[in-house]
């Protein structure tokens, strides 16, 4: 499953100054009388959101090109689930409506996207909050083929239901763990209607 999409040349690493989506610092505490340093990096809150296509009874995933991946593996496509920062003065919820509109092209009601939980990713460095989301749709709800905006380039992939769970043991494939979560959150709560 993992395709090469995304042609990529000349990647080169430097020092981030000031980001435009993360800021980087060293914090400095004292923990139970033991003076201690740890870089850390702050980044914004995001929501994510587990899209699944009633009619080709599968997961709407994004598939994209992620740098740090990149750096790692040496080929940085990524699969992940229909996400998106908190950076705008509305609830989650409609950020998540949003999101799904913009990366995968759908257009839900409200109130078709049903909150999961929330938790904290990159705890090591970020401890950022992520929300995870639910939401169902159908083939009639889709007005375009997504993609994301400006140059997000991102490519919508579907993963019948079938495939999940050797996808979510499958080494090979580069993805989130907020995206195992939510599979085995589904096959947990939802498969068995």
């Amino acid at each position: 499953m993992v395709a090469v999409d995304f042609e990529i040349k000349n990647f080169t690493l430097g020092k981030l100054e000031k980001g435009k989506y993360i800021e980087s610092f060293l914090a400095s505490y004292e923990q139970n009388g033991n003076h201690r340093e740890w870089e850390l990096v702050k980044a914004h809150r995001s929501v994510a959101i587990l899209i699944y296509h009633r009619q080709k009874d599968a997961f709407i995933l994004v598939k994209q090109f992620r740098p740090a991946v990149y750096n790692n593996n040496g080929h940085g496509v990524t699969y992940e689930l229909c996400a998106g920062l908190v950076d705008k003065d509305i609830s989650l919820q409609q950020i998540a409506q949003e999101e799904i509109f913009e990366e995968c092209g759908y257009q839900v009601k409200i109130d078709s996207v049903q909150k999961i939980t929330s938790f904290y990713s990159s705890v090591g460095f970020a401890g950022a909050k992520q929300t995870l989301y639910y939401c169902e749709v159908e083939e009639s709800d889709k007005i375009n083929n997504g993609g994301g905006i400006d140059t997000e380039e991102i490519i919508v992939e579907y993963l019948p239901t079938s495939k999940a769970k050797t996808f979510i043991f499958d080494e090979d494939i580069a993805k989130t763990s907020g995206l195992m979560f939510a599979f085995l959150w589904w096959f947990e709560h939802k498969s068995s209607r």
